[in-house]
């Protein structure tokens, strides 16, 4: 657990799906760390695959386009129902590593193995020297990873169970 905490820089706090969040005058930053009883290849395929996520992610309302590097896509999340976000898929490592997001900020989807399953990391960065202009008005994410989070972990380990 140790070394876990110091190789990615968590706190306990952010792991066992519970977010956390850290605040500096031009930025944001919300992470969430979770075991998945499933391969990496599973939770890889739910998400690397935009047309399915509403189906198994209860956080996302809809993704137009590929998640493919290079890519846009276009999200819209029941954070800000009324928003389009629209994103740059930035880097992909299948069973590995996917990172979208915008010029305010970045989503960043780690997949480590390990015994019986995949360490799940996600993390967002979002700021710019405007940052402090509009922060308040930005909602705090934790209770949506951690929605998003338990909805992955169900999914994966469900079909992990079928396979």
């Amino acid at each position: 657990m140790t070394a876990f905490i110091l190789m990615t820089g968590l706190s306990v706090s952010g792991q066992n799906g519970i977010a956390t969040t850290s605040k500096k005058t031009f930025s944001r930053t919300t992470t969430i760390s979770q075991k998945i009883n499933a391969h990496p290849s599973i939770v890889w395929t739910l998400l690397s695959n935009a047309d399915d996520y509403a189906r198994w992610n209860s956080t996302i309302i809809s993704i137009e386009g590929q998640i493919e590097e290079g890519e846009k896509i276009r999200l819209k999340s029941t954070l800000a129902p009324n928003r389009t976000f629209k994103l740059k898929i930035k880097e992909m490592k299948p069973h590995e590593l996917l990172i979208w997001g915008d010029a305010m900020g970045k989503r960043t989807f780690r997949l480590t193995e390990e015994q019986e399953g995949t360490r799940f990391t996600m993390t967002e960065r979002i700021g710019s020297v405007m940052f402090p202009l509009f922060a308040g008005k930005i909602p705090s994410f934790d209770e949506a990873f951690e929605q998003f989070t338990a909805d992955l972990k169900k999914e994966a380990e469900a079909i992990s169970q079928v396979q």
